[in-house]
């Protein structure tokens, strides 16, 4: 991008007074905007200390400082709206009671103090009442509902007012207070409110799309008197309304400020036009935005590969392969290359397939599949199955669930059990209550018990399963499920790492001429040991929320299957479709040069075997902008309906000439092709059918 402003940038950036929306399409240099204006203002006498500039990172924020010191040689206020608070706050907060000197809790001591809360009450911890009171607290504080004003749920309103007194107490103040109780301070002091309406004088939002309310309240407060807001923002990468972001704010900027001028970049200087085209197109689909067609004085360039493939590794294999043709023919860097998928869980198989080939990867925003803790959990467990002698699976598993042992008596049992194995210690102990100077309570013995009673259970049952079906044993019989519903903000996350585990179990065996599980831990152990041991350049892989704000050349946005992508939990709800659909576009905009759309037509998904319908955002794209990559005639699914009668789904209710009415349980290809498992209700069997035999009908 060269140091001239395009005209709409430069229309932004001499708009002096006044409110103004800056529609910044993907790549279109918002920040180059920003930085701009507030230096055009500096060239106009305006002191720096009468601007403000707000964002939502520390790295935006360090970033926009950076820029503006290089053009002007001025400290300019550019900060994120929670440090703002926290300087408004610092100045002026004993105006709420408190002490202009109060701390700021962490995560940690938040929930610390919420727990000692909950032990007042004499309310449980059990099934993560804490985790979900937290999450509860910051809601109510982000959407500005007081403790007072809570009356629909009985145990929330006990403990959200106990919990605010006792960080006033404190003289504390949590994260989500820093915009809280600057609201309540510009609503309830006037003095406050003149004081901080008048100190900047021109005030500046980056990403607008993202405020949730008490967000755009504070933004809002400041400028009631001036009006000189300069918003910047854009709708359509609007992706984060489960941390509260509200993307209505800047649809109704508008109505807010009656008057406002409204500038829309769409000059994109990331992408070839192809790309854009494809993602203008798609995002035409959804219903509340400004209109804008993003374009790029880059090129045409190449169409967007669209690859179906058999299954999820079939998936995987293609992505790893075309990595090293584009590495190869183009030159590109791995660290110009991004994988992107829709849940956590599906980074297990492109971390498999680039493992074996020795590419070198990161994860951005989270851990490797394998270093996940429930995927070492189960493990572990599986370890103890063939094991006496693990001390470390055991003590990792021993506390899941809870079983009344503490760590001192845990200590005790493995001092005590040197030169013993230890799960034949344990079972002996156990047997006995008390052994080698070590006593157990009978709430420790029978928590004890317990323990060895599943991993007895499990080793019993061991040689009468497959692989898949023993680990599907370990979730059940270790009651896993319910202990990680102790956390229900992370539950589905975990979930899906665990079906995804039980999934490649069943794959690997179907690749083995003798599966085992020796084997398969063997194998996974040298997998995980040779995760990201090189430096240097490597590939990375991210859920498409992670991906916002940065750009690769090459792009694999994977998994475009309907309850996938977009998730399931969005299906009834046209407003979290289109919130899906942003998402997509965010994803295809960040690439530069090439991008891919990946599906498939099987998936292992929610323990089982899944045949998988297209996402309805492939076929949103003209295929005018698409290359089709798939060579089997199945995968022509990519661009048209299958048939019914070939391709019913899980749920669907069919008739069989002879059984009668039954519904579709599971769909994979069986040694005649495609196949069913149907349950038919009225003689209450499953059969398993051959598609191209049963001739199944719709009802």
């Amino acid at each position: 991008m060269s140091n001239a402003l395009n005209p709409a940038q430069q229309s932004a950036v001499e708009h002096v007074e006044g409110p103004l929306l800056v529609l910044a399409g993907a790549g279109s240099g918002k920040t180059r905007v920003v930085t701009h204006r507030i230096a055009r203002l500096i060239d106009l006498g305006i002191l720096p200390s009468d601007i403000l500039a707000v964002t939502f990172t520390n790295k935006a924020a360090d970033e926009m400082r950076t820029r503006i010191r290089t053009l002007k040689n001025v400290q300019a206020l550019a900060c994120t709206f929670h440090s703002l608070g926290a300087r408004i706050l610092r100045e002026s907060i004993h105006e709420l009671g408190y002490k202009n000197d109060f701390t700021i809790y962490d995560e940690e001591d938040s929930e610390k103090l919420l727990k000692g809360c909950l032990n007042q009450l004499q309310l449980s911890e059990e099934k993560g009442i804490l985790k979900q009171i937290r999450h509860q607290i910051s809601s109510a504080k982000n959407d500005l509902v007081g403790p007072e004003e809570v009356k629909d749920d009985p145990l929330f309103a006990q403990v959200y007012p106990l919990y605010q007194n006792k960080l006033k107490e404190c003289n504390a103040l949590d994260f989500d207070d820093l915009l809280y109780l600057t609201v309540r301070l510009f609503k309830e002091s006037e003095r406050a409110r003149n004081e901080y309406q008048n100190r900047w004088l021109f005030v500046l939002i980056d990403e607008y799309q993202d405020t949730n309310l008490a967000q755009y309240t504070i933004a809002k407060t400041l400028v009631d008197r001036h009006k000189n807001i300069f918003a910047v923002g854009d709708p359509d990468q609007s992706i984060y309304s489960w941390r509260g972001a509200r993307y209505q704010n800047i649809l109704n900027f508008e109505s807010d400020f009656p008057g406002a001028k409204v500038v829309t970049l769409d000059q994109n200087y990331r992408s070839t036009n192809c790309i854009l085209q494809a993602a203008n197109a798609l995002i035409c689909h959804n219903a509340n935005r400004y209109d804008k067609k993003l374009w790029s004085a880059l090129g045409e360039g190449s169409k967007i590969g669209a690859y179906v493939g058999q299954n999820e590794r079939e998936e995987a294999e293609f992505v790893a392969h075309k990595i090293f043709k584009h590495v190869a023919d183009d030159h590109i860097s791995l660290n110009e290359i991004a994988v992107f998928y829709r849940t956590n869980a599906q980074s297990r198989t492109f971390e498999d397939a680039l493992l074996s080939r020795r590419i070198a990867y990161s994860i951005i925003g989270g851990l490797s599949f394998y270093q996940r803790k429930e995927i070492k959990d189960i493990l572990s467990f599986l370890k103890m199955i063939v094991s006496n002698t693990d001390l470390i699976s055991f003590l990792r598993t021993i506390h899941i669930p809870k079983r009344g042992l503490g760590a001192a008596t845990i200590e005790k049992i493995v001092e005590a059990a040197q030169g013993s194995p230890i799960f034949s210690f344990c079972e002996e102990l156990a047997s006995r209550g008390e052994m080698n100077g070590v006593k157990l309570g009978n709430r420790q013995r029978e928590g004890l018990k317990d323990y060895i009673h599943v991993v007895r259970s499990l080793r019993n049952k061991r040689p009468g399963l497959n692989l898949h079906e023993l680990i599907s044993e370990v979730v059940s019989e270790t009651r896993y499920l319910s202990y990680l519903q102790e956390d229900p903000e992370s539950f589905q996350d975990r979930k899906e790492n665990v079906d995804e585990l039980i999934g490649k179990a069943a794959e690997w065996e179907e690749e083995q001429m003798a599966p085992s599980l020796n084997h398969f831990l063997e194998e996974l152990s040298l997998r995980t040991n040779q995760e990201n041991r090189e430096q240097g350049p490597s590939i990375k892989l991210m859920t498409l929320h992670n991906s916002k704000g940065l750009e690769f050349k090459l792009v694999f946005l994977v998994g475009l299957e309907e309850d996938l992508f977009p998730h399931v939990n969005s299906k009834d709800d046209p407003q979290a479709i289109e919130e899906e659909r942003r998402l997509c576009y965010v994803g295809m905009t960040r690439a530069k040069r090439h991008l891919y759309l990946c599906s498939t037509i099987y998936r292992y998904m929610w323990g089982s075997a899944r045949m998988m319908r297209p996402s309805r955002f492939l076929k949103e794209i003209p295929t005018q902008y698409l290359q089709s990559l798939s060579s089997s005639s199945l995968r022509k699914v990519e661009v048209e309906e299958e048939p019914h009668a070939e391709g019913f789904m899980p749920g669907d209710e069919v008739v069989h000439k002879e059984f009668g009415t039954g519904v579709i349980q599971k769909a994979y290809q069986g040694s005649f092709g495609l196949t069913y498992e149907v349950l038919f209700p009225h003689s209450g069997t499953t059969r398993t059918l051959a598609a191209k035999y049963a001739k199944l009908q719709s009802p």
